[in-house]
């Protein structure tokens, strides 16, 4: 068992939910999606049957890219624990976290707002599943989501109503993955079929996304006519006309203004007595028609300078509501999709620490390694330095009630060098043996610092200190508890730079996952709150990992410091005592 389904299992302990049975025991992850049918999502009335819905996946609402296997052929659908969906997976790049994923729904109900299907991935030995062909229903007769490397689009639907010829070349940065861009010297060309047929007791659908840079002239962004009737859309400046011409004649829409430098939905319903043209899911225009049956060549882009994404026919006329479904689907503006907590097979859901855990970028793993080690770091710091503190101040004690009791007429006694010559001896070692006891006492080395140099200047501790012996006495004590104090302090800086480092250190692990949080939504279109919150949560966790290492080492070092500060205190106050007892002793024997 690895890490992650032990920790997923120490959490669902805590979090216990009941769950749907597990479709296939291969696959370790899946996700729960359901579809907002109501005015806050897709804001439909009607039952919409066998709809393909554009699942935008990345850092924001799926951080588990990882895990796909190649090209994310593990990716699998379903409506519960036993009934597939179909689907396609237009691009999936686990580097970019970047994925495009058409899933059929057989209904979305209106006005519904828990409509739900899962998500299941986690399968590196997984065949390939998407289906492209079992994606559209019978209807949709041509599809082109111009992919990268294609020269003639081809139909993704199982008709193959591929282009004959294309002057348009592929972009890569389209609306949804990439686009067919128009230069105004070529079109798209499709020769008659009898899928793409206009029946007049069925209707016909035109949809596109398009964007244009410039106002155009004399632009025809769709013709599908046989001889002189048809459906033709026109582009004049930055006005669009529907326009129909049939057996009784010809009729044009009123003009609709469109925004240019804007990715916009065009979506054309050629009905039996009227002709609709839908902008950005909503009703732009209508004209009334009499529909006649036609079997046109298709051709799209003709002069045409921008972008074209998404083209699509069907052999029906669309509703209102699968008009809008589609277009608020595919459109990064409305939260359709609602993505559940990720959940691990045999385990039940990871609670929200979890998901933030999970939502972590590498480059937020990164820093929080960074304070991992400056946390212990800091912690091997408290601990040591505690540890030092407290024999000091514990053998300082123990040494003043020695030198309490010592006679000023043997200052000497307490010294290890009344028994041995030790002309070096450092703060941690100083006594051994018979003062073993104030062995990290930093009042006894101010101690053993004045009798060891008042036996090199006068040989005997005894006797009466000149004044060049009391001046140089007292520079070196100064310089004992500068060496003491510097020793105490030691390696206190690494506890300053965990407080001021670690929340600096947090606070760039949060921009940066801010950043790539937003930059990935930026790239797959995808903007509600369902997408950017785990992605932010989990960018704030390198903060919080800043903050903890931060808080603690602060509180530590405010409590060394001034233990630090007590002991230095002391230090001071027994160099003045001793240097002020050297002094009485020194008046006393002038007097006799």
């Amino acid at each position: 068992m690895n890490k992650r389904s032990i920790t997923f299992g120490l959490i669902a302990l805590l979090f216990p939910v009941i769950t749907l049975a597990w479709w296939n025991e291969d696959w370790s992850s899946r996700r729960q999606v359901s579809v907002d049918a109501t005015a806050t999502g897709a804001d439909i009335q009607e039952t919409v049957s066998d709809i393909p819905i554009l699942i935008r996946l990345h850092a924001g609402n799926f951080g588990f890219f990882s895990e796909l296997a190649e090209q994310g052929r593990d990716i699998r659908f379903l409506k519960d624990d036993k009934t597939p969906l179909n689907y396609e997976i237009e691009a999936v790049d686990t580097l970019s976290e970047i994925g495009l994923v058409w899933v059929r729904l057989s209904q979305v109900r209106g006005g519904v707002a828990d409509d739900k299907f899962w998500l299941y991935y986690g399968n590196q030995n997984a065949p390939d599943g998407s289906d492209p062909k079992g994606l559209y229903d019978t209807p949709q007769s041509l599809v082109y989501h111009f992919k990268d490397g294609e020269v003639l689009p081809q139909d993704a639907t199982a008709y193959g109503s591929n282009a004959t010829d294309s002057k348009a070349q592929i972009e890569p940065a389209g609306w949804i993955g990439a686009a067919a861009k128009f230069s105004g010297t070529g079109a798209i060309s499709v020769n008659p079929l009898p899928q793409l047929a206009i029946a007049a007791d069925k209707g016909w659908t035109f949809s596109t996304w398009f964007k244009f840079d410039q106002p155009q002239a004399n632009v025809q962004l769709l013709t599908a006519k046989e001889g002189a009737n048809g459906l033709s859309i026109d582009l004049q400046g930055t006005s669009l006309v529907a326009h129909w011409v049939g057996v009784s004649g010809s009729v044009d829409t009123a003009p609709i203004n469109v925004t240019q430098g804007q990715w916009q939905q065009l979506v054309v319903v050629a009905k039996a007595d009227k002709l609709d043209v839908y902008l950005n899911g909503a009703i732009a225009a209508t004209a009334p028609i009499s529909l006649s049956a036609v079997n046109p060549t298709i051709v799209l882009g003709n002069n045409y300078i921008g972008l074209l994404d998404e083209v699509q026919i069907a052999a029906t006329a669309r509703s209102a509501d699968w008009v809008k479904l589609s277009f608020r689907s595919q459109s990064p503006d409305f939260s359709v999709l609602n993505f559940g907590e990720d959940e691990s097979n045999g385990d039940a859901g990871a609670g929200h620490f979890m998901v933030i855990v999970q939502n972590v970028t590498v480059d937020g793993w990164v820093v929080i390694g960074l304070t991992l080690i400056m946390l212990v770091v800091a912690i091997w710091v408290m601990i040591t330095k505690t540890i030092i503190i407290n024999r000091v101040t514990k053998d300082n004690k123990a040494f003043l009630e020695k030198y309490r009791q010592l006679d000023p007429k043997h200052l000497g006694d307490l010294d290890a060098d009344d028994e041995q010559d030790e002309s070096d001896i450092d703060w941690v070692s100083a006594l051994v043996g018979k003062h073993d006891h104030f062995q990290s006492s930093s009042l006894y080395h101010l101690y053993h610092t004045a009798i060891h140099e008042l036996k090199q200047l006068q040989g005997d501790v005894n006797q009466t200190v000149t004044s060049e012996a009391w001046n140089y006495l007292h520079v070196k004590l100064d310089s004992q508890i500068v060496t003491e104090s510097q020793r105490l302090n030691k390696n206190m800086v690494l506890l300053t730079i965990a407080i001021a480092g670690g929340p600096f250190l947090g606070l760039l692990g949060t921009v940066v996952g801010v950043m790539i949080t937003f930059a990935a939504i930026a790239a797959s279109g995808d903007v509600n709150i369902n997408s950017i919150a785990p992605g932010i949560a989990a960018a704030l966790l390198a903060t919080v990992a800043g903050l903890a290492v931060a808080i603690p080492a602060l509180f530590a070092y405010n409590y060394l410091l001034t233990q630090i500060k007590d002991i230095t205190a002391s230090m001071r106050i027994f160099a003045d005592e001793f240097l002020a007892l050297l002094s009485m002793r020194a008046a006393q024997q002038q007097k006799k």
